[in-house]
């Protein structure tokens, strides 16, 4: 289960994400999007879950939660539409 990591604050790394959603079980890979010229984060990055349960347990504890003083927004990601 991929999920959708939101408002993330630029000093976020995939190191810190990682180390924050690993409690809720196996991640298969996580990754916070970063812009490629800076190189400074977007605001947002992507985890991915071994089992959906573990995804779901993710979404419902840490949807909204204050982290590194930003309520995150967490949900199960999408296809990117065609543009």
């Amino acid at each position: 289960m991929k999920l959708y990591v939101g408002n993330l604050s630029w000093g976020t790394t995939t190191e810190t994400l990682l180390a924050h959603f690993e409690q809720y079980g196996e991640i298969t890979d996580a990754v916070v999007i970063t812009d490629r010229d800076t190189g400074r984060s977007r605001g947002f990055g992507f985890i991915t879950f071994g089992e959906s349960s573990a995804g779901n347990e993710a979404i419902e504890k840490s949807n909204g939660l204050d982290f590194d003083g930003r309520p995150l927004r967490v949900n199960e990601a999408r296809a990117r539409e065609a543009r």
